[in-house]
């Protein structure tokens, strides 16, 4: 293994264990806070970030796996099921936020306020964005498609952080109690669009 390619896939592993503790602290402050308020978008946000933590773990592994000095066979093998976890991520996402944010339009439920769930949102805001740019960074270094379509996952991760936000903010200042579902079905579109292309790559991976 190449001196450079080294300090690259450990710095990207480092960065995929910060990414994972990260949105574990995402994911429990906002489905606490998306549960207490009834928000079907804090919950969806919440549970995007459940999927952030396996898909980012699987990642994990992968690069381990080759900083390990595994074999290239399995190095492949380890891409193409990252690929299809981060693909799976994307559908899982999809079809939780459409059928939360669907019923709870049909039932005309309306999200209450919460500190706690702006908070962590707001904070996202500021941390994410450093998560995507380093993504991309290695993933182009690395010439590593899971990483880029980890950094995808993220960057959905943000719009739809600005969604949530936007739909709360609409829901207490405006009084728009749809704002909140639909802010959540905002995401869904892409989201279907990125998991199909993750789903792609994975097929072209060959691990023999």
């Amino acid at each position: 293994m190449e001196k450079q390619r080294k300090i690259y896939l450990k710095k990207a592993r480092t960065l995929q264990l910060y990414n994972v503790l990260y949105d574990i602290l995402e994911v429990c402050v906002s489905l606490i806070a998306g549960f207490s308020s009834g928000s079907a978008a804090l919950i969806g946000w919440g549970l995007d970030s459940v999927v952030e933590v396996i898909s980012g773990g699987t990642l994990y592994w992968r690069l381990n796996g080759e900083l390990k000095h595994i074999d290239e066979k399995e190095v492949k093998k380890r891409e193409k099921i990252t690929l299809y976890v981060i693909a799976c991520s994307f559908f899982i996402i999809s079809t939780f936020i459409t059928y939360d944010s669907v019923t709870k339009l049909i039932n005309g439920q309306t999200a209450q306020w919460s500190v706690i769930g702006l908070i962590i949102l707001l904070i996202s805001l500021v941390v994410n964005p450093f998560l995507i740019w380093y993504k991309q960074y290695y993933g182009k270094k690395l010439k590593s498609k899971e990483l880029k379509a980890d950094a995808k996952d993220t960057f959905i991760c943000l719009y739809q952080t600005v969604a949530v936000l936007l739909g709360l903010l609409a829901v207490n200042y405006l009084g728009w109690w749809w704002a909140d579902p639909v802010a959540a079905l905002f995401i869904v579109p892409y989201a279907l669009k990125e998991g199909i292309e993750a789903y792609k790559n994975g097929k072209d991976v060959n691990p023999k």
